[in-house]
Order: structure tokens, then sequence, then C-alpha cells
């Protein structure tokens, strides 16, 4: 049986660096996106992972399939100067290497960074993912998010549009909703 972990990333070690944008690469190919349709270089991966770890509103989690960095979740915070959102949190770039899924990782990131929302006092979990992620869709479904919306012209993929879903999950009561 495989053995899977799942924690915050505050600094990249050589080799999770290493194993997190050969992850990527592979996501990317497979159609998981992150705006590519293909993969970018490797220096490319290396600083945009590197950038999220510098900016203040970004909150990475990696997930580990025996002992290999293959999978995230971010957890995007409001920046300070949006104080009519203040309660709500974005979730981004969660995916699981091709390689590493069956295992349990997608659903174990996502509760992390619901716990660490929650943890933050956050009352509003927001996400969006393309309507070809199958798997993702029902996974969201299942966890209690709620689909708001699909918008028909979400990305275009070659000479493809792409829709997407927009979902929310409360995390605790709101105040009141005009």
């Amino acid at each position: 049986m495989a053995n899977i972990n799942v924690g915050l990333i505050t600094e990249f070690k050589t080799a999770d660096l290493d194993d997190l944008c050969q992850a990527t690469e592979d996501a990317i190919r497979e159609g998981i996106g992150f705006n590519w349709m293909t993969p970018p270089s490797k220096d490319v991966l290396e600083a945009f992972w590197r950038g999220v770890l510098v900016v203040p509103e970004r909150v990475l989690f990696g997930g580990r399939l025996d002992g290999t960095l293959a999978a995230s979740i971010q957890l995007i915070k409001p920046a300070p100067s949006k104080q009519t959102t203040a309660f709500s949190v974005g979730i981004s770039n969660h995916f699981v290497a091709p390689w590493a899924r069956g295992h349990g990782l997608a659903k174990a990131l996502l509760q992390a960074a619901e716990a660490e929302a929650k943890a933050y006092g956050f009352s509003v979990l927001t996400l969006h993912v393309r309507s070809t992620q199958e798997a993702a869709l029902k996974l969201y479904h299942e966890s209690g998010y709620t689909r708001w919306g699909i918008m028909p012209y979400y990305e275009m993929v070659g000479d493809t549009m792409i829709a997407g879903h927009y979902f929310y999950k409360s995390l605790k009561p709101i105040m009141k909703i005009t």
C-alpha cells in the first residue's frame, strides 16, 4: 500500500522542487492546465513555484506519495485592500501528477486546505475548474462544494473552448445575506 503525506510547504529542498516541477509537467501534459497547453521550461516552472512561496497571500500545501512530492494545492488569501471579501479564500492549482492518482492525495490536500482556511478564520472557500476535469468535479461535489455557475468561455485549449465550473463551500455560518 502506498504511503501518502500532506503538509504545508514554506521552503523547497532541491529534490522537492525537482519533484514538483516534474509532477507539474506531467499534469500539464495530461491536460490539467495551469493555463499552459504544453509544459514550459524547467527554469520557468522553478520560478513559478519559488514565486508562490514569496507571495504573502499564497499558502502552499504539497502531497507526497511514498516520499515523492507529487501534488499541490494553494490557498489564495485576499489582499489587505480587499476588505469586503476578507471572509473568503480561494483554492488554486489543485492537482495530482497522473502517476500518483488514485491514492487519496487530492482529497487529503483539499481537506488540509479547508482546515487551514478555518484556522485562519475564513468563512467561504471558492474555486473554479475546467469542465474536462471530471475527477476534480466529482471530488468537489462529494466534498460539499456548491456549483454556482458555469462559464462557457473559460479557457481556449487549441481550437476548443472549454467551459469552467465555479464552486463555493461555506466553512461556517455567514451573517445576513441580502
